[in-house]
């Protein structure tokens, strides 16, 4: 959602098979998931996150791979293939103005990606219109490149467009806060 975006082949230093010791996707999204839900992955990246989701949400769920870049959109789904999850997730080239999703969806994850957006609040507004009423945002930012401070006022964001905090979970390097829709 971001003018600023790291070149696509930068993220495989990030998604690599080590990455599963600091954030195991499926102990992440398995409290917040069950089949059948419809689940979106903004700034979905190579799909680390979405296709956890699509084993999670099932045959019957569908998760909404959300990205910048059509290249990233690409590895997702040469992954997903792999993993035989495909099927159920739709590749979304968003715009730094628009996600570009209007499917509406259960659940919502914006991991480590809110503070590239170039309107924050502006984002928020278009995840909270496509969540069903009691639908949950979990969002993660990294503490070594967002402060506590500057996490704080996304999360007054959030609360302002109309969420309610839920919880805090623990997320390795990462602050965190997991949101209902009201």
């Amino acid at each position: 959602m971001s003018d600023h975006v790291c070149p696509w082949w930068l993220a495989y230093t990030f998604d690599n098979p080590l990455r599963r010791f600091f954030h195991d996707p499926e102990k992440i999204l398995a409290p917040h998931l069950k089949a059948g839900m419809t689940a979106v992955d903004f700034g979905c990246g190579m799909g680390y996150f979405s296709i956890a989701m699509a084993k999670i949400v099932g045959k019957s769920g569908r998760v909404i791979g959300v990205d910048l870049q059509q290249e990233m959109l690409a590895i997702m789904q040469r992954r997903a293939q792999r993993a035989g999850v495909a099927e159920r997730i739709t590749p979304v080239l968003c715009n730094s103005k628009e996600t570009g999703v209007t499917m509406p969806a259960d659940f919502a994850l914006a991991f480590w990606m809110v503070h590239e957006t170039p309107d924050a609040e502006i984002f928020l507004q278009q995840v909270y219109a496509i969540l069903k009423n009691s639908g949950r945002l979990l969002l993660a930012e990294p503490k070594m490149h967002v402060s506590l401070e500057e996490f704080n006022q996304i999360t007054a964001a959030v609360r302002g467009i109309g969420f309610q905090e839920a919880a805090t979970p623990a997320i390795r390097f990462s602050h965190a806060a997991l949101f209902h829709k009201k």
